[in-house]
């Protein structure tokens, strides 16, 4: 059965294609997109396209195009797959009025969705979405082939390069004798990082490279468990570090040599302490509700501001905006830097750990090493469950008084619910308001109690569920 609601979520638009996203509803959206900005800016409309590696990505940025040059608006095209942060640059580049991204991110194959940039390169806010799902269906989307003339293919790509390589120190990676592995996923930011060490003396491996809409029937999202083969050859070979981008680069995960996973929470401490220490940048540190604590002991050390969001980039995007901001992260991957569009680019932020292994002179796992010695070593799960309904509300109420035997000091509720203990060690419930499924995440200083916790989690949810 279909599901036709169109509901923007956390980041953008999903669905499962030919079900609920079809071309007929990618035009309506389309549409709403060209009605809110023709009634909301002071000039003349100007927005950009881009897409992902996703089946029919390129058919759907096509449509999207042609209903909004219909609409009297110069539409520049990407002439080729991009990753997302790609967009995001040439939107604040060109001074436009916002850009649309077809693309559904890390989601499985069946996926495709939409992501809209505002003026500055950072995710719509809600008030944006929201008023764009209030225009849907209210003027039917029209096609005249006579304005198709507003549409101009354009590379987005070369420009996003060079501003790449000015932002790192290229004449220190030039020397570098590194040797990294790439893992695509085979997704829109394939090749990239290997165009932007170019002429340096970095060795670059792609692996998952080329376009594969199926993703080898993975997702890709660069989590362990979609991970098997790139660990092995961590394990094997002999690589400096391996960076695995998601399906539109957007998110970054990394593995040491010999193969250990570095979670992303990890690379958001890295890329804190590399800006301020090792660049001399100031500002904040940004991290979500579900960040790690380890945040908050770099963020003290550095003497810098710490802030916290709900969960979703946009939040951390708004920040950027609108205050002096060092990093920040999301506990998926998704990271945004100093002096960059305010928004998250897993090419950047990979590129950057690189050039911290130059500019310290050592290997990853030692810098990691380091980092947990001096802030502490925190493990850090994550459970998704899937349940029979949306919208499950779990209140303070429903959770024991003690946590393993630590009493429970403080919870926060901004966004799902996170219960803190007297020994750092926490647990949070976020159901998903738009899918039957929760998340459940834990953190503390054993990997055991944080599976534990994570057991505890799925426990009170399942209460919860046969009520």
């Amino acid at each position: 059965m279909k599901n036709q609601e169109i509901k923007f979520g956390t980041d953008g638009w999903r669905a499962v294609i030919s079900d609920s996203f079809t071309f007929k509803n990618v035009m309506i959206v389309a549409q709403a997109i060209a009605d809110y900005y023709k009634k909301h800016s002071v000039s003349k409309v100007k927005i950009a396209v881009g897409y992902d590696t996703r089946f029919l990505s390129a058919d759907y940025a096509k449509a999207v195009s042609e209903v909004l040059a219909t609409n009297n608006i110069k539409v520049y095209l990407s002439d080729r797959a991009i990753p997302t942060p790609t967009l995001s640059f040439t939107v604040e580049r060109l001074s436009l009025t916002a850009g649309v991204m077809i693309t559904a991110s890390h989601n499985p194959a069946e996926f495709n969705g939409i992501k809209i940039k505002e003026a500055t390169g950072g995710a719509a806010s809600i008030k944006v979405t929201r008023s764009v799902e209030k225009l849907l269906k209210k003027i039917p989307p029209k096609l005249n082939e006579k304005k198709f003339n507003l549409i101009e293919k354009s590379d987005f790509v070369s420009d996003y390069v060079d501003f790449i390589r000015k932002y790192l120190r290229l004449d220190l990676l030039k020397k570098a004798k590194l040797k990294i592995l790439v893992d695509a996923m085979h997704g829109s930011g394939d090749g990239l990082i290997k165009d932007i060490l170019k002429g340096t003396s970095i060795k670059v491996e792609l692996l998952r490279s080329g376009i594969n809409p199926s993703f080898e029937g993975k997702r890709p999202e660069p989590v362990v468990e979609n991970l098997e083969n790139t660990l092995r050859i961590m394990k094997e070979k002999d690589f400096d570090i391996a960076l695995v981008l998601d399906g539109d680069a957007d998110r970054i995960a990394a593995i040491e040599k010999g193969g250990r996973f570095l979670h992303p929470q990890k690379i958001l401490g890295l890329l804190a302490l590399h800006l301020k220490e090792d660049r001399f940048l100031n500002g904040g540190i940004v991290k979500t509700i579900a960040g790690s604590t380890m945040i908050d002991h770099i963020a003290k050390h550095l003497k810098v501001k710490l802030y916290e969001t709900p969960v979703g980039f946009k939040y951390i995007s708004d920040l950027m905006i609108k205050q002096e901001i060092l990093a920040g992260g999301e506990e998926a991957g998704g990271m945004g830097v100093k002096d960059f569009v305010p928004e998250r680019d897993g090419s950047l932020a990979g590129l950057l750990l690189a050039e911290m292994m130059v500019m310290r002179r050592k290997s990853i796992k030692h810098i990691v090493d380091e980092m947990e010695s001096n802030f502490g070593r925190y493990y850090y799960q994550r459970r998704d469950l899937s349940i029979a309904r949306t919208g499950l509300v779990v209140k303070p109420k429903d959770f024991p008084a003690s946590l393993l035997g630590k009493k429970i000091v403080e919870f926060k509720t901004y966004d799902g619910i996170k219960a803190i203990t007297s020994d750092e060690s926490w647990l949070m419930i976020r159901a998903s308001g738009t899918e039957p499924m929760v998340r459940v995440y834990s953190e503390s200083k054993s990997l055991k109690k944080a599976i534990d916790l994570l057991d505890v989690g799925e426990k009170i949810i399942n209460k919860l569920v046969k009520k």
